[in-house]
């Protein structure tokens, strides 16, 4: 059986990055941005930072036949990230963002071809073994349900980002129980907010802490507050010259999860999402900045002084 650190579940993105632009689009008018990548980004942004970080970890993610899934899959292979947990499909699978992007925040558009029937996350978990599992968005349904029966009787802790448009307790059926099967729930401060209903950070940390043992919060150069037992930590935010913010979310995570898999402090494993978030902004794309542990090391040590 297959044994890791962390067992990612989640959709590659091809996203397409304008950035420097001079205001927002609108209908019938063009704008010219600056700067243009076309980078691998979804699942691959958290994968790729914990792989960096030094974390074993293992994707099992879903890819086609068409070209912008070769393009992660070529990506992540020349990183050196173990892909045999890749279920590849006989047709296209395109998942593809366009992002435009400014300095403290960012539009999206997207596209994603019908997902396979079985995907490769619940094929490989009977397989695999892992201390955490880790799902890059706010997932409901039978399938997580079912998925997580499995991740408790292997023993792994389910970590769950809060990626989600549209959620709320008010009214997504099952919501509170998809947050009591979570060990740790992390969105960022507005899905937090939308999440709860509730303006208030610390009352929106609260609110969910009520429902999962340990909540995070990202709230981006603000810093990032975690919840645990009721008892709210904060560290506050590491300032970098941003140029671009796609994925700095999924970075965090990646710095959140490798300090809290070490066992360190609350506090120091947000100061290791903000530092690992904070220097993703640096460059286009999640993982335009390659971030190692000897740079999170030292930036901690001069930022604490």
């Amino acid at each position: 059986m297959a044994k890791y650190d962390v067992l990612a579940l989640g959709d590659y993105y091809i996203d397409y990055i304008f950035t420097g632009l001079p205001s927002f689009p609108e209908l019938g008018k063009e704008v010219f941005s600056q700067q243009f990548a076309a980078v691998p980004g979804g699942t691959y942004n958290a994968v790729i930072a914990m792989h960096r970080l030094g974390v074993k970890v293992g994707w099992a993610g879903d890819f086609g036949n068409d070209e912008f899934s070769k393009q992660v899959m070529a990506a992540a292979r020349q990183e050196g990230l173990d892909c045999s947990l890749f279920e590849v499909h006989k047709q296209a699978l395109r998942k593809i963002t366009v992002s435009a992007s400014f300095a403290d925040d960012r539009a999206f558009i997207s596209y994603c071809d019908p997902d396979p029937a079985l995907p490769a996350g619940l094929k490989r978990l009977p397989t695999t073994s892992a201390r955490v599992l880790f799902l890059p968005g706010l997932y409901t349904g039978d399938l997580l349900e079912v998925g997580s029966r499995l991740v408790k009787l292997k023993g792994m802790k389910l970590v769950m980002d809060g990626n989600s448009s549209h959620a709320t307790l008010a009214e997504t059926p099952g919501l509170e129980k998809v947050l009591r099967l979570a060990d740790v729930f992390m969105p960022n401060a507005r899905e937090a907010r939308r999440i709860t209903g509730l303006d208030d950070l610390e009352g929106a940390l609260r609110r969910l802490g009520e429902f999962c043992r340990l909540v995070v919060v990202k709230d981006g150069a603000n810093g990032s507050y975690a919840c645990q037992n009721q008892t709210i930590t904060y560290a506050r935010g590491m300032k970098v010259e941003p140029v671009d913010t796609t994925g700095a979310g999924d970075c965090f995570d990646a710095g959140f999860i490798t300090a809290w898999l070490e066992g360190k402090p609350m506090a120091l494993c947000l100061k290791w999402g903000n530092v690992v978030g904070a220097l993703s902004t640096t460059a286009l794309g999640g993982t335009g900045r390659v971030i190692t542990r000897n740079e999170v090391e030292t930036c901690l040590k001069n930022w604490e002084g």
